[in-house]
């Protein structure tokens, strides 16, 4: 146990622990994780459903998917630890001709890029995953090169390079404020006292805000409460794991295990780190909403369900740089359901940023918190 470390990590989810590892093997010095839960990975990071995709309607987040799935794909080759991956794409499916122009529109930035994405009629999405309803679809965007994987996995896999690498992780470890004296960071406090520290890293996912707060910086990051449920088997399950998502309600599903996984965004969503189970919501939308987008689902019966926390940026992008006149105190916030998916190249990233002073594999100059402020703010639509 140690009061002083070089670099310490607040939040132990896949962001932190991404961030944990690439600091380490970049030389970073000593790397401290604190986390409050248990376990690591328990919090927004356990709850998420796991997917990966290319499929962006910003640049800068198909930069970040190009460079996050490639070292999602290659985990396991290139460090021997094992991850679940299934890469059966993800199926966008556009019922309104506003959204259709967005998504053909996103389509010609992705294959810009040097994405694979195929754009298809009614008809050959509903032959891709059959029982799909064709009703009212215009078209829908399928990327086959995209896919799911195992958040546990990839969690537990980098906080095991980490370790591995020298980093010190705690659990059961709360961090109350973090500390800055003249305009740069001095460490964190804890309840058993301070730790020392010229950098501080922001990895606490959807309580990342008032953790931002205790240090004079102000980052609109808001805890958004989802329904997540899971199926047991049913007469026509999709025998893919593709992620079906209809694009213009939020609502999505995947195989899992015999039945499917689903979930969907709601209309009147609110901040709240409430995680009980809203039963009205999922009874009167989600499961509507379901059989409407695929009735067989009419036929499954309902096995398990929980609720999870996004952290939700105002413009549904990530917050990543170091925070304005707090010198040494790095952010990783707000990734607005992609987390997951970019944690990978964001600890690298964060790795370059602190060691090098710049991040070279991907330019997120544009994800500065500064953006709020000087009006440099450019929406990501395509938000699951």
């Amino acid at each position: 146990m140690t009061d002083t470390a070089d670099v310490v990590i607040v939040g132990g989810g896949v962001v932190g622990a991404s961030a944990a590892y690439h600091l380490a093997a970049a030389g970073a010095g000593s790397v401290l994780v604190l986390e409050r839960a248990d376990e690591l990975g328990t919090g927004a990071t356990g709850a998420c459903a796991g997917g990966f995709r290319h499929q962006f309607s910003s640049r800068v987040n198909i930069l970040l998917s190009l460079e996050s799935v490639r070292m999602i794909l290659r985990f396991s080759e290139e460090h021997g630890l094992p991850l679940d991956v299934a890469q059966d794409g993800y199926l966008f499916l556009v019922r309104s001709e506003e959204s259709w122009r967005e998504f053909l529109a996103a389509v010609d930035l992705q294959r810009s890029l040097g994405v694979e994405v195929d754009v298809l009629s009614p008809k050959e999405a509903a032959e891709l995953i059959p029982g799909i309803n064709e009703d009212g679809m215009v078209g829908a965007t399928f990327g086959p090169k995209d896919g799911i994987a195992d958040p546990s996995g990839l969690t537990q896999g980098y906080a095991t390079l980490a370790r591995r690498a020298g980093v010190e992780i705690r659990t059961r470890a709360e961090v109350l404020r973090v500390d800055s004296r003249g305009g740069r960071v001095t460490g964190v406090s804890t309840p058993g006292g301070p730790v020392s520290a010229s950098v501080v890293v922001n990895a606490a996912g959807p309580w990342a805000g008032p953790l931002a707060a205790t240090a004079g910086v102000d980052l609109p990051v808001d805890p958004i409460p989802r329904q997540v449920v899971v199926t047991g088997p049913f007469p026509g399950a999709p025998d893919r794991k593709t992620l079906v998502i209809d694009a213009d309600t939020a609502f999505y599903f995947h195989r899992e295990g015999p039945g499917v996984l689903m979930g969907m965004g709601g209309k009147d969503e609110r901040p709240s780190f409430d995680t009980r189970v809203d039963d009205r919501f999922i009874a009167e939308e989600v499961l509507p909403m379901a059989v409407q987008v695929f009735p067989p689902l009419e036929e499954a019966d309902l096995r398990y369900r929980w609720c999870g926390l996004y952290e939700m940026s105002p413009d549904r992008q990530p917050v990543i740089g170091v925070a304005p006149g707090v010198e040494g105190f790095y952010l990783a916030n707000g990734f607005s359901g992609h987390g997951f998916q970019h944690a990978p190249i964001v600890g690298k990233l964060l790795a370059e940023l602190i060691v090098e002073g710049a991040a070279r594999t991907v330019d997120v100059s544009s994800l500065g918190l500064e953006r709020f402020v000087e009006g440099r703010v450019v929406p990501e639509h395509h938000v699951v």
